[in-house]
């Protein structure tokens, strides 16, 4: 089914998302101890957009299910 390969599509762009996000902090703050000053990563930003990321992939497992429920009632109609 198409929905579902599109939503896997997207569960995968929001992990992505997250683990890019989850490096670019960890970066920052190996940067912040190592010079002892202030990272060029804005933590609040990052951190919401994890949250969003958090947030599509559970849309998107939401999606799979639901057009897995979907295809489950379709076969057992009874002509």
């Amino acid at each position: 089914m198409q929905a579902i390969s599109i939503a896997a599509a997207g569960m995968m762009a929001a992990a992505d998302r997250l683990t890019a996000s989850a490096h670019r902090m960890a970066a920052a703050d190996a940067q912040a101890e190592r010079a002892e000053g202030l990272s060029d990563v804005d933590y609040v930003t990052e951190r919401t957009g994890q949250i969003s990321a958090v947030n599509d992939f559970k849309a998107n497992a939401a999606v799979i299910k639901t057009a897995d429920e979907m295809a489950g009632a379709l076969l057992n109609l009874k002509v």
